[in-house]
């Protein structure tokens, strides 16, 4: 039974996941490597002080030159880093970005499945009921004018 939990656990991983566990076994595999590079720089120096053939300024140097060299590796896998980690921000917010397009269109469909009208449609509606609110009032006004004018003809003017 505890295997097909973790099936469908499996399956159930997003890419956004997938992505985070490859950046963490980047940036593992990344310290790893600085770490065994020191400790090889670490053993080489120790060796050439134990021959008696290194003074302290070749050690120093040795040091010196493999610092620089981990800090270029260092430079190199943050910068790798974030430009990974660049590219799934943008990722996931063109994913968020879909996902609500998706939840606004089913809520939509949803509404219109059951003959509820959305709120543009309601916007719409209450806007043409308005207007013609309007335009009816504008009918009623004439009317009374009307009628006097029918009631009293003007005077033909001598």
């Amino acid at each position: 039974m505890p295997a097909k939990k973790k099936t469908a656990r499996a399956a159930r991983r997003t890419p956004a996941k997938k992505a985070m566990k490859g950046l963490a076994i980047s940036w593992k595999g990344t310290r790893e490597a600085l770490g065994s590079a020191e400790a090889a720089m670490q053993k080489r120096v120790r060796a050439l002080v134990k021959q008696g053939n290194a003074r302290t300024q070749q050690a120093s140097e040795t040091l010196v030159t493999w610092r620089s060299r981990l800090e270029k590796e260092r430079r190199k896998a943050v910068k790798q880093l974030e430009a990974q980690l660049a590219t799934l921000q943008t990722r996931a917010k063109r994913e968020r970005k879909a996902l609500g397009r998706m939840a606004d269109d089913a809520v939509q469909n949803a509404l219109a499945a059951l003959n509820i009208p959305s709120r543009q449609e309601v916007h719409e509606l209450t806007r043409r009921v308005e207007e013609l609110s309007r335009k009816i009032d504008g009918f009623r006004r004439a009317t009374p004018r009307r009628a006097a004018a029918r009631a009293h003809p003007s005077q033909p003017q001598v």
